[in-house]
């Protein structure tokens, strides 16, 4: 299994050659490919990448309005994503069941629920392939039922909108947001997740000393056992 970062820029305005594009992840396996969200950056761009299928997480505009004009090919994402993704014409479209493994391209994606946002209900995702297991969570807040979704995870993929400062709001009585890096890490210290890879970078990562903040992260995810780096646009990474 092949990993392509293809973007990894969250919904902001800042962007570098290394964070250029909204995050997109490109999974690879005997020759089929499943583009993992299609943010606004893609619109217009993403069909030269040819994907097999589209995955969605949820229907954020840096998510999902890719797909304004369609797809040349099938698109799946959960119920909820679907009934609030009314501006975009996709014609051939599968809802993915939350807990219940389906396989894409011969790649088994598991939708486990997590807090994001109320408008826009998100999931993230266990993708397994053989024995490779990965967690993927470009935008959390907290995961459902955590221990399961970790189990088995050889690498964790998640939010970098923030390392260690809240940002977290109060909608009536649900929290919305994302959660740190620092917090991230905990999980998978807990869970025994042994390697973190920081996508869905903001503007702390993306304006800031991102050599410095590397350094930060390599030292926090350290003291938990962990190793974790920030992705960045293209990067590549094969699972055996």
């Amino acid at each position: 299994m092949k990993l392509t970062f293809l973007g990894t820029r969250g919904e902001i305005e800042a962007r570098t050659r290394r964070h250029r594009m909204h995050t997109a992840l490109l999974v690879s396996y005997r020759g089929k490919k499943v583009m993992i969200d299609c943010g606004l950056d893609w619109l217009g761009k993403f069909e030269r990448l040819r994907p097999d299928a589209i995955v969605l997480t949820h229907a954020h505009p840096d998510h999902a309005w890719g797909l304004k004009y369609g797809a040349p090919c099938p698109v799946h994402a959960p119920q909820k994503t679907w009934q609030t993704l009314t501006n975009c014409q996709i014609q051939d479209r599968h809802v993915i069941e939350q807990r219940v493994p389906t396989k894409i391209c011969g790649i088994a994606f598991e939708a486990f629920p997590v807090e994001h946002s109320i408008r826009a209900p998100a999931v993230a995702y266990c993708i397994r392939v053989g024995r490779a297991c990965i967690f993927y969570a470009p935008d959390v807040l907290f995961i459902h039922d955590r221990i399961s979704a970790l189990k088995a995870v050889q690498l964790y993929i998640g939010d970098g909108a923030t390392l260690t400062h809240s940002f977290v709001r109060k909608r009536g009585d649900r929290l919305i947001g994302h959660a740190t890096v620092r917090t991230q890490l905990g999980w998978c210290a807990k869970e025994s997740v042994p390697r973190a890879i920081i996508t869905h970078c903001g503007s702390e990562i993306v304006s800031g000393d991102e050599r410095k903040l590397a350094s930060e992260l390599r030292a926090m995810a350290s003291e938990r056992g962990i190793e974790a780096q920030i992705a960045h646009d293209r990067m590549e990474l094969v699972l055996r």
